[in-house]
């Protein structure tokens, strides 16, 4: 988690790499605690406008949250927390994620659409948000 801009606002940073791997006995449940974890955080810090940066390079097909998570996600994000999203940024977007998204689009606002950008590299990244806020991991660097 960093700020970015005047107002301080909110930039989380979320890398995939990290998630458990699909094939844990109890990764239902994991997975659940892992996002009311994200939800009550976001809930916490995001007063204002705040951005996602979601990591996906270095990340196994296996750690990739499935499609049900993230419908269930997106309709558990209060309509305060989607306002005041201003961009969700994927960097190092895979076939499979932009496969997902494609497929889905009809079944998500078209305000919320808008605000994911694809981006191809950390340089890229750079041009659009302060880094010196921003960690990124050693593996997803490589």
């Amino acid at each position: 988690t960093g700020y970015y801009g005047d107002g301080l606002n909110a930039i989380i940073v979320f890398a995939a790499c990290f998630l458990p791997d699909s094939s844990r006995t109890d990764y239902n449940y994991v997975m659940e605690n892992l996002f009311l974890y994200v939800i009550s955080t976001l809930e916490l810090m995001v007063a204002e406008d705040y951005m996602i940066v979601y990591l996906n390079g270095a990340t196994p097909r296996r750690r990739m949250p499935g499609l049900g998570w993230m419908k269930k996600c997106y309709q558990m994000i209060d309509r305060r927390l989607r306002k005041n999203l201003k961009s969700f940024i994927i960097v190092h977007p895979s076939w499979f994620i932009r496969t997902i998204l494609a497929v889905t689009r009809p079944f998500i606002s078209s305000k919320f659409s808008s605000k994911i950008q694809y981006v191809n590299t950390l340089a890229e990244l750079r041009e659009m948000i302060p880094m010196e806020y921003v960690h990124i991991p050693d593996s997803i660097v490589k």
